[in-house]
């Protein structure tokens, strides 16, 4: 009876930590780096800008020549954490996609231990939901009429973002207005494609991140048809990252380029940074 009541009162004591370190671990992971919050707090004011916010619409993380695989879309804090700093901004924000409708949002971004604060915000804000579900279509928008552009990540766009219309867009915008762009994680790839007047790849010697493939590899899935690091390194970039903590889903890294056209981050944890240095930027040129 003794040896029972001490073997209960060892898995009660097992079972009391896992359900410490389950409560902890969403702070644990915080502390470490994973979606820092605003460091500076900057507060602006951009009324009557706008601002569009452009996400995948790859649902699947399929291997080559399959089909079928975990479901997946846009990482939901590379899209909600730029949505609320341009809309506590006052600016008007919209949502697009590569083929428009509802945008994929990969389920593992609202494991609890994962979501961030704007993840939580999103799940109560009925607006902000029927955008994702009626986004519109990149192939028709006219990008130019927006002020901040922002290409959000997450393991669908690995697969859609580098799509020819989306290239053709940049360089559109980039010629013909003064539109800032800019991107997180595998949004990157929004801009290997884009090419210059004379034909080249228009981010060549460009100082620019994305997802690293250290990360990549840390997830064992570098079997996405396009990977951040690899194609901003042929396309010309001069490719930055960060790797100051070991491992790299805690590091974070804000790239501009010498124009000021062109804002990019690392990974998930560059959201904040990434879309306060857009409106940072915004301002600066009185635009």
């Amino acid at each position: 009876m003794k040896t029972n009541k001490k073997i209960l009162y060892i898995l009660g004591g097992i079972l009391a930590l896992i359900a410490i370190l389950a409560i902890a671990l969403p702070s644990i992971i915080k502390s470490r780096g994973f979606h820092p919050d605003d460091p500076d707090g900057v507060k602006f004011n951009l009324k009557g800008k706008k601002a569009l916010i452009v996400s995948t619409s790859h649902n699947v993380l399929n291997k080559p020549g399959e089909t079928t695989g975990p479901a997946t879309g846009v990482f939901a804090s590379e899209m909600t954490i730029p949505y609320y700093e341009f809309l506590d901004a006052n600016m008007e924000v919209d949502i697009a996609s590569i083929k428009g409708g509802e945008v994929p949002i990969d389920p593992q971004s609202f494991y609890y231990f994962l979501e961030s604060k704007e993840d939580k915000r999103f799940e109560q804000d009925e607006a902000f939901q029927a955008k994702i579900k009626n986004s519109m279509p990149i192939a028709n928008i006219d990008i130019k009429e927006y002020d901040i552009v922002f290409f959000a990540g997450g393991w669908g766009a690995a697969y859609d973002m580098n799509s020819e219309v989306v290239a053709t867009k940049v360089s559109d915008a980039y010629y013909n207005s003064d539109v800032i762009m800019g991107s997180v994680c595998h949004g990157a790839l929004a801009f290997t494609n884009a090419k210059d007047k004379n034909g080249d790849y228009l981010v060549k010697g460009r100082p620019m991140t994305g997802v690293t493939q250290k990360q990549l590899a840390s997830f064992g899935i570098e079997f996405t048809p396009f990977h951040p690091e690899q194609e901003l390194n042929k396309a010309g970039a001069i490719y930055k990252a960060s790797h100051e903590k070991p491992i790299d889903q805690f590091n974070t890294i804000t790239v501009i380029d010498q124009e000021k056209r062109f804002v990019t981050g690392q990974n998930q944890n560059s959201s904040h940074d990434t879309a306060q240095l857009m409106m940072q930027t915004l301002k600066e040129n009185g635009l």
